[in-house]
């Protein structure tokens, strides 16, 4: 018997891979080094804090390291939008990590959302 597929998990750890890799480019490439740490850092947490989340100590703790997550991919979207209207980051690499970054925060929404409605028994 096989693990049950976790879709926000596998793309919360694509995502920071992503983001590892863009990091890697923007101070190899581009000479950037202030923006980049501050995205690595918020755009790995996202996994980090999912993962967190799976060992969560009750409902309340679960949906608690969701919302730091979500909280933690909003700043991500800020740091990806500062470093492409700064002119480090092309277009199309923009619109690409940014989609998978809005694809998870609504994983995220939605999975908060429904845990929030178990827990109030709806």
């Amino acid at each position: 018997m096989g693990k049950r597929p976790n879709v926000i998990r596998d793309k919360s750890f694509a995502f920071a891979l992503r983001i590892v890799k863009l990091f890697q480019y923007l101070q190899s490439e581009k000479k950037e080094y202030v923006l980049s740490k501050q995205l690595l850092r918020s755009g790995t947490a996202v996994g980090a804090l999912v993962r967190e989340a799976e060992h969560a100590e009750s409902r309340a703790d679960f949906i608690h390291k969701l919302a730091i997550a979500q909280k933690e991919a909003n700043e991500s979207i800020y740091w990806l939008e500062l470093l492409h209207q700064s002119g480090y980051m092309e277009e199309i690499q923009f619109n690409s990590i940014t989609t998978d970054l809005i694809e998870i925060n609504k994983l995220l929404a939605s999975i908060i959302i429904t845990s929030k409605n178990k827990k109030n028994g709806k």
